[in-house]
């Protein structure tokens, strides 16, 4: 083949200069528009008739194509452009994520004060540098074209937006209040300080204020349990960098289970092997149904939901624990 030869051609039968080819491209009408006209099947046959009414439906329909106008987006440029923005340059913002209670702390990327990634602050003593799922999605619901566009009251489930928006929604509640008023804020677990300060400076104003904390997903059970085990109604913190064997009971902590995201980084500090430490933890799941904390267990044991508390009592007993009732456990575990 000649590189040389500059000539383009567009397939093989004109780099070969194929007969028939030649012949067709030297036609000004192609053979193969009328054949699309005709069938042979039916016996129908192209006519003068037929062409125009093909040219007719062609031209109305690029007619009406044009017709439909693009609505017109206007770039309309700063009279006094902010100090702290500049077009096409990022500018990051701390933040926290708290959702169900998950917790992240977050960096939001925006562009034109508008944000478009959420990634994870590596200067966070808790998650240090790690995101969910849920947090990286959160920027989705900030475009959701089916939000409250604004302060509004709800009644019988319809939504009705106040015009004077949140400084009337302000008026009314503080109209309908008085210091002998039976109020109950009903909210979920609140990790904020400020908003519980609020709460509190609030409940102080008007002594007849009760809240009443909600969580479809509840920690009301652990926190139950550590209270009748140790005295204490508290939710713990697990170490997993410290840990040298795992062993979990229906926990998927790396999923789903108190605090995944903080967890998934000191289980993978731990299960990470170099030369400095040549030993990893050893992680045992027992659990009903395939989780994400299993999937990654050195092993996996499969036990019904029933037999639970003989599982826990087995271990119990192995470890020397002193009064461990497979018989009781049983029976605590069906009735919670």
């Amino acid at each position: 083949m000649d590189f040389n030869n500059q000539e383009v051609w567009v397939g093989v039968e004109d780099l070969t200069r194929d007969a028939q080819f030649i012949a067709q491209s030297n036609e000004e009408f192609p053979t193969t528009l009328t054949d699309a006209l005709q069938s042979e099947n039916d016996g129908f046959q192209a006519n003068r008739r037929d062409f125009l009414k093909y040219l007719g439906f062609g031209l109305g329909a690029a007619t009406i194509a044009a017709s439909c106008e693009i609505p017109v987006k206007r770039a309309i440029p700063y009279v006094v452009k902010p100090d702290t923005i500049v077009p096409g340059v990022a500018n990051y913002y701390a933040s926290s994520f708290v959702q169900g209670g998950e917790y992240c702390s977050v960096l939001v990327k925006t562009r034109e004060g508008r944000p478009i990634k959420i990634e994870g602050n590596a200067m966070s003593e808790v998650t240090k540098g790690a995101t969910s799922a849920r947090a990286q999605a959160a920027v989705l619901s900030l475009y959701d074209i089916n939000r409250i566009q604004g302060a509004g009251t709800v009644k019988d489930g319809a939504v009705t937006l106040l015009k004077g928006g949140f400084a009337e929604l302000d008026k009314i509640v503080a109209g309908k209040i008085t210091e002998g008023s039976q109020i109950r804020i009903v909210s979920n677990t609140i990790l904020s300080p400020m908003t519980k300060n609020a709460i509190a400076d609030f409940a102080a104003k008007y002594k007849n204020t009760k809240v009443v904390v909600y969580d479809p997903v509840s920690s009301a059970a652990i926190l139950k349990a550590n209270e009748t085990t140790f005295g204490s109604s508290v939710i713990p913190d697990y170490k997993f960098e410290n840990a040298d064997v795992i062993v979990s009971f229906g926990a998927d902590f790396l999923g789903t289970w108190i605090s995944p995201t903080e967890y998934a980084i000191g289980y993978a500090t731990k299960r990470k092997v170099t030369g400095e430490k040549p030993t990893m933890s050893r992680h045992i799941q027992v659990e009903s149904g395939m989780s994400m904390t299993g999937s990654n267990a050195d092993n996996r044991v499969l036990v019904k939901p029933s037999e639970q508390g003989v599982a826990i009592a087995f271990l119990a007993n192995a470890v020397g624990v002193a009064g461990a009732n497979g018989s009781t456990l049983n029976k605590k575990h069906k009735t919670h």
